[in-house]
């Protein structure tokens, strides 16, 4: 008996192609039509069951590669699972860098420890300040799409090799400093690098690439009444939101400047702002809400960078605000004091607490999309919301003592869940960096 098949082609699905074949026999035959119309429906089904995750972060385009099973990916805990991993290279122009999770990997080392990099102000210095856990030295930002390339140090060093690269902005800003210096020094000959501390600027050079990697403290970027003589109480302090040349001018001739501003903002619902100079004298002030200072002395920055900077010379980074973890109910804990002893990250995805300030990012958005000057940004804040675990909480200094046994145990007094344990989550936020530089 003789046979004959309709074989159609329809469109190659990402994981295998999509046959349909009907047989036709001399006694049984159908329309080509009615076939068309069954292969039709078929792939409409498997088109209908692929999972919407793909949608949303545009890969769908992508056709070439098959999408993971994520959940099979990690263990009840987040441990890593080494297995095949199909996610893209990292692209930054399409890789989403909010979306993804903290997973621990016991086999992954840190470049360097608060002992062996000399660079580490005691401050973050959490295992030489007594603190006895060390899993939050072991979790990786992985991103659900992408494949973020580990800190490379000679990578990195060849990227800035004949520039200088800055770190502009407050304590958080010093510590992604800090993190940068200590994750590329240790493969820095002895005689080829050098360090040079100041109250304001501090220079790390390296000869041998001819490249400084730099700090300058100016935590509002804008003038302040306290930026070098400090004042404790943030209802004394008064800022010149309108002026930023005393600060700038140290960032002429910069290639690469990373700045941030954004916890110093924070101490209060209102802001003491000033028109003119402080040689006139402090009154005259007018109080305003943070959110509204703040639009104002970014703006200020925004028109320093974009009369002064040429973007053929120097590329402009800013890094997102470090969130704060105070409140314990935020993650749904109400024993315990702050931060303190916490030892994991919230692996809840998307988390977000009442530390970081969304009016505040609207306004980074708002100022920095008008810019003439290209901004890129270091997204650090979803990805830092998890880590309650990573602060320096009691393992840290005040005024320049590390804390006393007797002060360790009083948290509520003494916690400090702003600034994070090194190496910890800052060495992420130069992952990032890297990745865009």
């Amino acid at each position: 008996m003789s046979q004959a098949f309709i074989l159609v082609y329809l469109l190659p699905h990402p994981c295998l192609g999509v046959f349909c074949k009907m047989g036709v026999s001399s006694g049984y035959s159908l329309p080509v039509w009615m076939v068309m119309v069954v292969c039709a429906v078929t792939f409409v089904a498997l088109l209908y069951t692929e999972t919407l995750s793909s949608l949303s972060s545009g890969s769908f385009l992508r056709l070439n590669s098959c999408p993971k099973k994520k959940d099979d990916e990690n263990d009840s805990r987040g441990i890593k699972n080494e297995a095949a991993d199909d996610r893209f290279e990292f692209d930054p122009s399409e890789c989403s860098v909010t979306n993804g999770k903290w997973v621990f990997n016991s086999s992954f080392k840190p470049l360097y420890s608060d002992e062996s990099c000399p660079h580490l102000d005691r401050q973050v210095a959490c295992v030489t300040n007594g603190r006895p856990d060390s899993d939050y030295r072991f979790w990786e930002w992985q991103l659900e799409d992408c494949v973020l390339p580990r800190f490379d140090p000679k990578r990195a060093l060849h990227k800035i090799r004949g520039k200088r690269l800055m770190f502009v902005g407050d304590s958080l800003q010093r510590g992604q400093w800090q993190s940068f210096v200590c994750l590329v020094e240790s493969v820095i000959p002895q005689n080829q690098k050098s360090m040079r501390r100041g109250r304001s600027h501090s220079v790390f050079k390296i000869k041998q690439y001819n490249a400084t990697v730099e700090f300058y403290w100016a935590p509002f970027l804008v003038e302040s009444n306290s930026d070098l003589h400090i004042i404790g109480d943030p209802k004394q302090r008064i800022l010149r939101v309108d002026s930023v040349e005393k600060h700038a001018r140290n960032w002429h001739n910069v290639d690469i400047l990373v700045f941030n501003t954004y916890v110093w903002w924070m101490s209060g619902l209102k802001i003491k702002s000033l028109w003119g100079s402080f040689a006139n004298g402090e009154e005259g002030f007018e109080e305003l809400d943070a959110p509204v200072a703040y639009r104002i002395g970014l703006k200020t920055w925004a028109n320093w960078v974009d009369s002064n900077v040429n973007p053929k010379k120097t590329r402009v980074f800013f890094t997102t605000m470090s969130p704060t973890h105070m409140r314990r109910a935020d993650w749904s804990k109400k024993d315990g004091i702050r931060c303190y002893n916490e030892t994991k990250p919230i692996l809840k995805k998307q988390y977000w607490g009442s530390g970081s300030d969304q009016r505040i990012m609207k306004v980074v958005s708002s100022v920095v999309e008008k810019m003439k000057v290209a901004v890129t940004f270091i997204n650090v804040t979803q990805l830092s919301e998890h880590r309650i675990d990573a602060h320096t909480s009691v393992y840290t200094e005040v005024q320049g003592s590390v804390l006393t046994a007797e002060e360790k145990a009083e948290p509520l007094h003494y916690a400090d869940c702003i600034h994070w344990c090194l190496p910890g989550v800052p060495d992420t936020w130069n992952q990032l960096f890297l990745a865009y530089l």
